[in-house]
C-alpha cells in the first residue's frame, strides 16, 4: 500500500512539472512569433509582403549576407526562379506539403520592387530553403 502511495504521489508531481513546462513554451512562442514578423509595403506599387516565420528576424540579422553583396539583377533572377517554383508547389497540395506552401506569390519581373524588397524576398527563400529542407530551384547557400 505504502508503495502505490508512493508511485501516486510520484506521478502527480511529474505531471505538474510538465504541466508548467508547457505552459512556458506557449508563452516563448507567442513572443517569438509576435517579434518576428517582417512586412515589406510600398503603397505606391499596391503591393504588400508580411512574413510571419519565428526565427526570420534572427536568422536575418545574424547569418544573412549583408546589404549590398548581391547586385539587384542577382536577386532578381533567383527570386524569379524560387517564386515560380514555390508557385508550382503550391498549386499541388498532394504532392507537397500544403502546410508549407499555403499561398502563390505574385512576382513580376517587369516591376521594380527596389532592392530592399528583393534582399528580403531572397534571404527569405534562403532561410525557407535551409529551415525547412526544402530546395526550390539550383544552388542554395547555407549562410
Amino acid at each position: 500500500m505504502k508503495s502505490f502511495i508512493s508511485f501516486i504521489i510520484i506521478l502527480i508531481t511529474l505531471a505538474g512539472c510538465t504541466a508548467s513546462k508547457n505552459t512556458v513554451i506557449k508563452n516563448q512562442n507567442t513572443a517569438a512569433t509576435l517579434n518576428d514578423t517582417v512586412r515589406i509595403a510600398n503603397d505606391e506599387l499596391e503591393y504588400e509582403v508580411t512574413i510571419i516565420d519565428p526565427g526570420f528576424s534572427t536568422w536575418l540579422a545574424s547569418r544573412a549576407f549583408p546589404r549590398n553583396y548581391h547586385s539587384q539583377a542577382f536577386l532578381e533572377n533567383k527570386n524569379l526562379l524560387w517564386i515560380n517554383e514555390w508557385n508550382n508547389r503550391v498549386l499541388q497540395p498532394y504532392r507537397y506539403d500544403p502546410n508549407l506552401y499555403e499561398m502563390t506569390i505574385s512576382y513580376s519581373q517587369n516591376i521594380d520592387y527596389g532592392y530592399e524588397v528583393n534582399y528580403l524576398i531572397y534571404n527569405y527563400m534562403v532561410y525557407f530553403q535551409n529551415t525547412y529542407k526544402q530546395k526550390l530551384f539550383g544552388y542554395v547557400p547555407t549562410r
